[in-house]
């Protein structure tokens, strides 16, 4: 049987399970799978984090240096998000130049973390206009088992809460923890059919018609949506997601607080 029988087979039945309210895995359709967070898990970055997502695996690695301010922000530090999949995470993922999945998930939790605020940028300027600190944000995917942006957004998240700023390291005072104002978290929903899902599985998200991330903070806000994929979502889905993004948010933050065990 080729390929794309079995795939086709495996859709089917994918979406004849969601119609009834049930998933391959066994889960509900609001259901996580189970999330475990190990903080400074490499002991060289100044900050670090390893998720399991279920069997999905993604490593988050700060690093903090001495760099010069933006014209445009000369009060502020730097931050930048990267990602990389690599190719032993996925028979999907190659070896080459940035794959467009890595682009999207560096953006979009890129743009979580800036449009929450959720690093004092200002904290980080030294001497304004001249010196401040460049904070690096490095996603590394190990294991892609689906649901790649809320995975590497809690890892990214839970390696800044537990960052120092090496200031001996460079001569630029005092070690100090980095000041982390918020927590955001993703969360990421998908279409099956007339059922949306949260924590899509890789089978899941090949089966789905349409996917949207939803990223909050602990104090109310909606910092900011990714839609993805062709299908749509009428405006009362959305409003139940958010509610439903907000549930899940509440829940990791508070993993994240205690220490990252299940």
């Amino acid at each position: 049987m080729s390929e794309e029988v079995t795939a086709e087979i495996l859709t089917t039945h994918i979406l004849e399970l969601a119609q009834g309210g049930k998933r391959l895995d066994g889960r509900a359709v609001d259901e996580y799978r189970p999330v475990t967070i190990q903080f400074g898990y490499v002991a060289s970055a100044d900050g670090s984090a390893l998720v399991r997502l279920g069997n999905t695996t993604v490593l988050s690695g700060i690093k903090l240096e001495p760099g010069k301010p933006f014209p445009d922000t000369p009060n502020a530090g730097v931050l930048t998000t990267n990602a990389e999949l690599i190719p032993l995470s996925s028979p999907t993922f190659e070896p080459g130049p940035p794959h467009p999945r890595a682009i999207e998930v560096s953006r979009v939790v890129d743009r979580a973390i800036r449009a929450a605020e959720a690093v004092d940028l200002t904290g980080l300027c030294v001497t304004p206009g001249e010196k401040c600190w460049t904070c690096f944000v490095d996603i590394h995917v190990l294991d892609h088992s689906g649901n790649l942006i809320d995975a590497s957004m809690l890892a990214a998240v839970s390696a800044l809460s537990r960052a120092t700023l090496p200031g001996k390291r460079f001569e630029i005072g005092e070690d100090a923890p980095l000041n982390i104002r918020h927590l955001p978290i993703e969360t990421t929903f998908c279409r099956l059919g007339e059922t949306i899902v949260v924590d899509p599985t890789f089978e899941e998200e090949t089966a789905a018609q349409g996917r949207v991330t939803i990223a909050t903070d602990e104090i109310g806000n909606v910092v900011a949506m990714q839609k993805g994929l062709v299908g749509a979502f009428a405006p009362e889905e959305v409003k139940q997601l958010v509610d439903r993004a907000f549930r899940h948010g509440d829940r990791l933050r508070e993993q994240i607080r205690r220490g990252g065990g299940p």
